[in-house]
């Protein structure tokens, strides 16, 4: 298991940290702050997360509680992104600090309550930290959000271009990580298959949408990414590769229009400055996943899973103490009772996980929103620059301090 958490801690600090290197004055605090969340999020998420599924009374932390961590922090950095360049540092820790308590009772109800399969952690990760943020981002909403210096430059889009690469290829990881034995190996076809027909498609779509028919490099950094968020809800279950090259590219549609069309409609009409674009690579993905999920939740059955059907949806498993799943135990002898239910309630329960998830981030990003605005505000020549925070080394005073030679 080391090497899938590895990969996705590398995608925790290096793929979302220079994804979000695009704006051009803003690098340092983009790929540094990232760093700082990341860290302090990995802590407060074991420890709350830890009280959640106590063992004894104990926190129990080995691998599955880090790769868990590493998934929480995915959300916080989700939600930053759509408040990169507008938030201070205190306000970034403090929307660590309330993010990871309400992500993680959102999680508990719908697994543990809810008994909703989300193996790639589309609906709860995804989902909800790209709604949270946006809720915080509506309550912190400035007219003067919008400036030069929100932008790119050549330089910055081949750093962005970095982390894109890395969040790429280590996305299977991601969706698999938590799974195992031949769900596992779903989960890494059925990913690597999405991923590829969606970046085929965003390359198409972006230069079709584009007057000078040209590639958009916003669209190849964000949306070439979509289809790892669309099929993570269901990446371990039966989709077949026709199935996840047809959420690849449905997925790559939807970022790139929602890049072109919703995001400016968002920004004007309902004064949500989204600016990392999250709700296009993780919002609405994060939905369509949760969707599909539903889907094959509804059509599945002992004919396509076997008997392995009770270890993927565990409250489909028959009672405790009936006659069926002591059968069961037989094959499975760990398989424990679930709550007999069937394939068209379960889809049920995976779509009000879906839309409680949303409910719980829209309201807890509202709530944090309020309460970062008690810790001030940047002003407008302040925003989207590194130079309010970092120290700043310019060229002549390099050339001052450089040790002579002879």
């Amino acid at each position: 298991m080391y090497p899938m958490f590895q990969d996705v801690h590398v995608m925790i600090f290096i793929g979302f940290g220079f994804l979000m290197m695009f704006l051009k004055r803003y690098g340092l605090s983009a790929v540094g702050l990232n760093f700082m969340v990341a860290a302090l999020c990995l802590q407060w998420a074991i420890l709350v997360n830890g009280f959640f599924h106590l063992h004894d009374g104990l926190i129990l932390v080995d691998l599955n509680t880090l790769l868990g961590a590493d998934f929480t922090s995915a959300a916080v950095l989700i939600s930053f992104g759509a408040l990169i360049g507008k938030t201070t540092p205190t306000q970034l820790i403090l929307l660590t600090l309330l993010e990871v308590p309400i992500f993680a009772v959102n999680e508990v109800i719908g697994r543990r309550y809810f008994g909703a399969v989300d193996i790639g952690d589309s609906m709860f990760v995804h989902a909800f930290g790209a709604y949270f943020g946006l809720a915080a981002s509506l309550i912190m909403y400035r007219r003067d959000a919008s400036t030069e210096k929100e932008g790119s430059s050549h330089q910055s889009d081949m750093f962005a271009m970095i982390g894109t690469v890395f969040l790429w290829v280590y996305w299977p990881s991601f969706n698999g990580g938590a799974a195992s034995g031949d769900a596992q190996l779903r989960c890494i076809i059925n990913t690597y298959i999405s991923l590829i027909a969606c970046c085929f498609t965003t390359f198409a779509i972006s230069s079709i949408i584009n007057r000078e028919k040209k590639f958009d490099m916003v669209h190849i950094q964000n949306s070439t990414l979509a289809g790892g968020v669309a099929i993570g809800t269901a990446a371990d279950l039966m989709i077949h590769p026709w199935g996840a090259v047809l959420v690849g590219i449905l997925a790559a549609t939807l970022s790139v229009c929602g890049y072109v069309y919703i995001t400016p409609m968002m920004a004007s009409r309902l004064r949500i400055h989204d600016t990392c674009g999250v709700h296009n690579l993780h919002g609405m993905p994060g939905v369509f996943a949760g969707i599909v999920g539903a889907i094959l939740a509804a059509v599945a059955s002992e004919a396509t899973y076997g008997v392995s059907l009770y270890v993927v949806f565990p409250e489909r498993a028959p009672p405790e103490g009936s006659a069926a799943l002591a059968d069961l135990q037989k094959v499975l002898p760990d398989l424990a009772g679930g709550s007999g239910i069937s394939g068209t309630s379960q889809a049920l329960y995976q779509l009000l996980a879906l839309v409680v998830s949303i409910a719980f981030a829209v309201a807890g990003g509202i709530v944090a929103g309020f309460i970062l605005r008690l810790f001030g505000n940047l002003k407008t020549e302040e925003l989207y620059e590194d130079e309010k925070w970092w120290v700043m080394e310019e060229e002549e005073g390099e050339e001052e301090h450089r040790p002579a030679t002879a």
